[in-house]
């Protein structure tokens, strides 16, 4: 009875975010396969006409550019993956152009970055301009910004994108496509391998085989899990499935795996700072400093700093250590890392005195934390 009423959440989802894998949407040789990419726009169109607000977030770009680059294969080197999303993002925005305008639909390309939900001007703009898109009849298609992001390139973030943009919305449902029609408890190749139907929780995916990375994709079983994890614990309902079962996973059918909500909206920007993103530096504190984050969800001073690694800018990720070697919480740092080893076990009021009034605040405040769970080795981490 939960399956049903979870997936009933789909089918009457005023806002709904579908994510699409390039694998899904590309031929053996890289190139856009025109068929498919019709065919998901006739669910997506068909779904818009009754009344509901899309958000495609789409993968495919590399995917598309290999073909016209004469590449066989997906490239490993960073600047030719570049150059590939280059060439291809202009290839896929104009096939969902030329394919939405059957329906007299327009669409409109957003590219982002993980800036772009850690910065807090910049996720205050990104969530602008997709609810005026919204707003003005236009479809948004969202993809993570290939051509000039460096390591999110690497780890297939469009599902933990996705997630975020689900979140970013407040958005009814996510929907996930692949080209695997559900999460199975071990190989789906391999006979004897059963669909996991209902996800509640952890304990649902104890022993579960996460497949990787398929030939054109950077992504895989286990980002979409991690994607699914995300969203549902920010309150969003997740289905995943095989992109040729869209149109029954957005009617609430029992196709694919649905993972069950179960939390609240903390903020978007934080929560991806909590699941997509890696500290670009270290702040090693000593146990008041852990006390004063951890326990009273205080800013971070720099009186409680013991020492700095890393080379991070004022703005960037970066993860804190007890004085045990264990990393309890990340934030956005609001010093460069050649700035602090001077601040290090000085007050804030010394601190303005002898280098400046602008030296009077914290490393790290208490609103950019959040705090990572020790019981898990994800990125898992829970709201300051």
């Amino acid at each position: 009875m939960v399956d049903i009423i979870g997936r009933r959440q789909v089918a009457d989802a005023s806002r709904l975010v579908v994510k699409v894998g390039s694998s899904s949407l590309t031929t053996s040789q890289g190139t856009i396969d025109v068929d498919r990419v019709d065919a998901l726009v006739d669910v997506l169109a068909a779904r818009s006409a009754a009344g509901t607000h899309i958000v495609l977030v789409s993968s495919g770009a590399i995917a598309a550019g290999l073909g016209p680059l004469g590449l066989s294969a997906r490239p490993r080197d960073l600047a030719t993956q570049q150059a590939a999303a280059s060439v291809g993002q202009g290839v896929l925005v104009a096939r969902y152009t030329s394919s939405f305008a059957r329906y007299g639909l327009r669409v409109g390309q957003v590219l982002l970055t993980a800036d772009d939900m850690m910065r807090r001007s910049h996720h205050r703009n990104a969530q602008r301009t997709l609810l005026r898109l919204l707003e003005l009849g236009i479809v948004p298609v969202v993809n993570e910004n290939d051509t000039v992001a460096t390591d999110e390139i690497r780890f297939g973030d469009n599902d933990r994108l996705a997630a975020l943009v689900a979140h970013l919305l407040r958005a009814d449902a996510l929907v996930l496509l692949s080209d695997v029609d559900a999460l199975y408890d071990g190989d789906p190749r391999q006979p004897g391998s059963r669909r996991i139907p209902h996800v509640r929780g952890p304990e649902d995916l104890e022993g579960v085989e996460l497949g990787r990375s398929g030939r054109v994709g950077t992504g895989g079983m286990i980002t979409k899990v991690e994607a699914a994890r995300i969203a549902t614990g920010a309150g969003v309902p997740v289905v995943l499935t095989a992109a040729a079962h869209a149109a029954h996973a957005l009617a609430g059918a029992d196709v694919g795996t649905f993972f069950q909500p179960g939390g609240r909206y903390p903020g978007a920007r934080l929560l991806w700072l909590a699941h997509a993103t890696t500290g670009r530096g270290r702040l090693h504190l000593d146990e008041g400093a852990v006390e004063a984050v951890v326990g009273r969800r205080m800013s971070l001073l720099p009186a409680g700093v013991t020492l700095v690694e890393g080379d991070f800018t004022a703005g960037d990720p970066v993860d804190l250590y007890s004085p045990h070697g264990t990393p309890v919480a990340r934030g956005l740092v609001n010093f460069d890392a050649a700035e602090i080893p001077e601040l290090l076990g000085r007050s804030t009021r010394e601190l303005a005195a002898t280098l400046g009034p602008e030296y009077e605040r914290e490393l790290i405040h208490r609103d950019d934390i959040v705090i990572l769970d020790p019981t898990t080795e994800s990125r898992s981490a829970r709201h300051v």
